[in-house]
């Protein structure tokens, strides 16, 4: 695809706009996977036995730290998510979403990272993350919400999702990888 910077078209030649500036293509990347996070919570979902449904937000969630790095790839996460509440009338959720999705995405990024980036890394980061979402819920429902331990009746459910999470985005990052998209993007896995 070709952006020009050209206003008058019939007189002057073609220019092409390269990103090259880092930092804008992170943003511009981090923008993508936000939306992302956002279609795949809140449109693509698989009926569960547990809860309802099970949607593919968390394996964005976890692809977004791997592919994006702690920083971007936790606010990717957050905000991606919290829109999803925001947006879907549980805005109550929506705080709690932000801190617990984006620090699911951080953990999991530096965990990726610091063991090297390999499918086990994949594997333990996501765990890790996953994790954090399961706990993060329940305490934010126990808790601030005021549910107090009737918020457990959802950890089964969330445990579901995580797990989703966890094997569908390990299956997208080894297809991310395998067809070199990630290297031509400049983003490691």
């Amino acid at each position: 695809m070709r952006y020009t910077a050209n206003n008058n078209r019939r007189n002057a030649p073609e220019q092409v706009i390269v990103m090259k500036d880092q930092k804008v293509k992170k943003l511009v990347l981090s923008a993508l996977m936000a939306a992302l996070v956002y279609v795949a919570t809140s449109i693509i979902q698989i009926p569960s036995p547990m809860s309802g449904y099970v949607n593919l937000g968390d394996c964005f969630v976890l692809l977004s730290g791997w592919l994006l790095g702690p920083w971007y790839g936790g606010a990717a996460a957050g905000i991606g998510s919290m829109l999803v509440d925001l947006l879907g009338g549980y805005a109550h959720y929506a705080p709690g979403t932000l801190v617990i999705k984006a620090v699911d995405a951080i953990a999991a990024a530096l965990i990726f990272r610091a063991l090297g980036r390999g499918k086990n890394a994949m594997l333990v980061s996501g765990i890790v993350g996953e994790v954090i979402m399961v706990l993060g819920y329940f305490a934010y429902a126990s808790t601030i919400l005021g549910k107090g331990l009737a918020a457990a009746a959802s950890i089964p459910g969330n445990i579901v999702q995580g797990v989703a999470g966890i094997a569908i985005g390990m299956v997208l990052a080894v297809v991310l990888e395998s067809t070199k998209v990630t290297k031509k993007a400049g983003l490691g896995l």
